[in-house]
């Protein structure tokens, strides 16, 4: 191996020259050389989950209910002296989408009184400024609907249609009366429909004569598919049933209840006891078996001068909230949020001149 010496390494250096400059050339060479370009990646876009959110939450109707309404003897006199029968509860009345009440009094100045009734009421029509505005709908489907004829009957429903009220529960013939009060609202449709089942059944509609839609089983059950049928996304009955004075619903009311909810109801809202019935729920459903009285007068019990209104909160899923509100009538028959300290003054109901047919256990005297 030859000695290594100085000069043999000064030529070292262009050496490396060479080699870097080579590196160079290949690492040029390299990079010159053409990329083949990757496939571009979907790009991912946020959701805008918050209006997709939106959406899918149900728009909701609240519903307002009250029991019996009677704008006669008391509550009349209350009327014509100034006074509000709805006031005390005007921010239940405000909040609520819909309200709904039974009006138990023809409201007219023409008819004749069914003699033989025990008890038979009607209205000055000076009553309906006092309703409009409060109400939107009011079921006619009752045992006082008929105490002054037919002749009435059709005057109270074409003052409510005056007064932008819609009478339900009763017609000019059967199927006007067992058409369903229908709500659309907020992307909803509700379905109303109005039944009295307090005999006498004298008064319900025919084919071609005025009157009430009474409770047969299958004609609710008939009806209740109909209206769903039809789009209805909720269907409420609301029915005038049960025996006066009792605080308890009766064996035919739960039975009724039910069957009306296994045909498509959402829930079962009841009047006439004249005193409050208590609730349950069937299916998961509302059942409230008596409002009892909102505007009544001529009643001696604590029990008979208590109601409720009914709030009821409904999405195209069913009934989303529902809560009673307790109201106590006053001597004069309107209601309260607080219970009068001096018992209400019963006032008595008007009593035809002609003396009235004994009552029969099928058919008592009522109110």
């Amino acid at each position: 191996m030859p000695a290594l010496s100085f000069s043999s390494l000064r030529y070292r250096p262009r050496s490396r020259i060479s080699g870097f400059l080579g590196i160079a050339v290949l690492s040029l060479s390299f990079f010159a050389q053409p990329v083949l370009a990757e496939t571009p990646k979907e790009e991912v876009v946020a959701e805008p989950m918050a209006v997709n959110l939106a959406e899918q939450v149900s728009a909701v109707v609240r519903l307002l209910f009250v029991g019996d309404v009677m704008l006669a003897d008391g509550p009349g006199r209350a009327i014509a002296g100034g006074r509000d029968p709805f006031a005390e509860f005007a921010d239940e009345f405000g909040q609520a989408d819909i309200r709904i009440g039974n009006l138990e009094s023809p409201i007219a100045s023409g008819g004749k009184a069914d003699a033989e009734k025990l008890y038979v009421f009607r209205a000055s029509p000076a009553v309906i400024d006092r309703l409009s505005g409060r109400f939107d709908a009011l079921s006619i489907a009752n045992n006082h609907a008929g105490d002054y004829g037919h002749e009435a009957f059709l005057e109270t429903a074409t003052l409510l249609d005056i007064a932008g009220i819609k009478a339900f529960g009763g017609g000019r013939n059967l199927a006007e009366a067992h058409q369903p009060f229908i709500i659309e609202r907020s992307k909803l449709k509700i379905a109303v429909l109005g039944y009295n089942e307090y005999k006498p059944r004298a008064f319900e509609a025919g084919p071609d004569w005025p009157g009430i839609a009474w409770s047969e089983d299958s004609h609710v059950v008939r009806d209740i598919r109909a209206a769903r049928a039809a789009g209805a996304d909720i269907v409420i009955p609301f029915m005038h049933w049960g025996w006066e004075g009792e605080r308890s619903p009766s064996a035919r009311q739960r039975q009724l209840a039910r069957l009306m909810i296994d045909a498509g109801a959402d829930a079962v809202v009841g009047s006439h006891p004249h005193v409050t019935q208590g609730s349950e729920t069937y299916k998961g459903k509302p059942i409230v078996y008596s409002l009892g009285n909102f505007v009544f007068d001529g009643f001696d019990t604590d029990a008979e001068r208590e109601g409720w209104l009914l709030r009821l909160t409904v999405s195209k899923e069913g009934v989303r909230h529902w809560e009673t509100v307790s109201a106590y009538l006053d001597a004069d028959g309107l209601p309260r949020r607080a219970k009068p300290a001096v018992p209400a003054a019963a006032a008595s109901p008007t009593v035809p001149a002609t003396p009235a047919t004994p009552a029969t256990p099928e058919a008592p005297a009522a109110r």
